[in-house]
């Protein structure tokens, strides 16, 4: 078993916040994408936490010109009261995301339904982040985005022209199972942010999830120079869904995403879709046996379960128990070599390094 140490959440927040202010970041922009990383962090996200996300600051955010710390968020006027359209002119990705799901919600809570989208934005990261909070506040949620780069080779082709397209769903099923079920997902069969974090921990990647320049098929971090979709056809179809909604949103041509030095006259941002429902607005009050929406809910998880599938597991289950061992061991885990990639950044920024011998190994 792969040996965690625990690193105080605050001690962690204070150094991501100091990289993110360290690049021009507002104290707002940098406190949500410190509560960002370390949701991630603590739902054993790995490939999405603060490494991955100032990585991609770096390569195609304020680094580049794919991200204006300090931007303004722009609410376009429109027609329908239960959907916004947003102009976030390449503001954080993180603390887009956060507001756009904070406005959905109060738009269902006022119409049952609500819509975002947000078009001229910078990676949000981790979509389960969002859905996971809209649920645990008792809300269904659903976000996709298009990727920061085409680096998925879709089904049947030889070049990459999708995005690794993620699309997250959450659930408020708390009460009936102690936690929100996640389905939370890239359409490749692995993401860019695995492939790094396997790169930095010497490990191999699965079979059939990766091609080397040559389109060959490799599972050496070190080569991969594009992905596959999951599910052949299948994983192609539900990449290729983000790729549409994004166009209709505003977004341009995938192979452009990111590439600032190509075309400098068209678009080059991501774009974000979020819808959250109010369960009240799709109750039907007729459930067998008089069952309250919330116990017919939990009969229907318990029935999937059954008829000797009590071993199987719901999305999320994974979040939540690795949530669970971060509250056990009061704080947040990394391994040695994320560490030694967080006093990376904190040399950047003029902080503190961080000795493996200060932080306790988690149990």
């Amino acid at each position: 078993m792969e040996t965690f140490h625990v690193v105080p959440e605050t001690l962690h927040n204070a150094l991501v916040e100091a990289a993110y202010k360290h690049r021009g970041y507002s104290t707002e922009e940098s406190a949500s994408a410190a509560r960002f990383c370390a949701e991630a962090t603590r739902h054993g996200i790995r490939t999405h936490n603060a490494i991955k996300a100032l990585h991609l600051d770096h390569l195609f955010g304020s680094g580049a010109k794919g991200c204006v710390p300090n931007a303004k968020i722009e609410v376009k006027p429109g027609r329908f009261p239960a959907a916004q359209v947003w102009n976030a002119n390449q503001k954080l990705g993180q603390a887009t995301g956060y507001a756009a799901m904070d406005a959905a919600m109060k738009l269902a809570d006022q119409y049952g339904v609500g819509m975002v989208s947000v078009d001229n934005a910078f990676h949000y990261l981790w979509g389960g982040g969002y859905v996971i909070d809209a649920a645990k506040k008792g809300y269904i949620a659903y976000t996709n985005c298009t990727a920061a780069l085409a680096e998925v080779v879709p089904f049947g082709g030889k070049f990459p022209t999708l995005g690794t397209n993620p699309h997250s769903w959450g659930f408020p099923t708390t009460s009936a199972i102690g936690y929100p079920i996640v389905i939370d997902w890239a359409t490749s069969v692995v993401s860019m942010g695995r492939v790094q974090q396997l790169l930095r921990e010497g490990k191999q990647l699965p079979p059939q999830a990766a091609v080397d320049e040559n389109g060959g098929p490799t599972t050496d971090p070190a080569k991969v120079k594009s992905l596959l979709p999951f599910g052949a056809h299948k994983g192609y179809g539900l990449s290729l869904i983000n790729e549409i909604v994004g166009g209709f949103i505003g977004g341009s041509l995938p192979t452009l995403r990111n590439h600032w030095d190509r075309e400098p006259a068209d678009k080059h941002g991501c774009c974000f879709f979020f819808q959250v429902w109010h369960p009240d607005a799709m109750n039907a009050g007729a459930f067998a046996f008089g069952r309250s929406q919330a116990e017919n809910v939990k009969a229907v998880i318990q029935d999937v379960l059954g008829h000797g599938n009590e071993t199987c597991m719901l999305p999320g289950q994974l979040e939540a128990e690795a949530a669970a061992r971060s509250v056990k061991n009061g704080g947040l885990l990394f391994s040695e070599a994320e560490i030694n990639a967080f006093n990376e950044l904190a040399a950047e920024c003029g902080r503190p390094q961080w000795q493996l011998s200060d932080f306790k190994v988690a149990v």
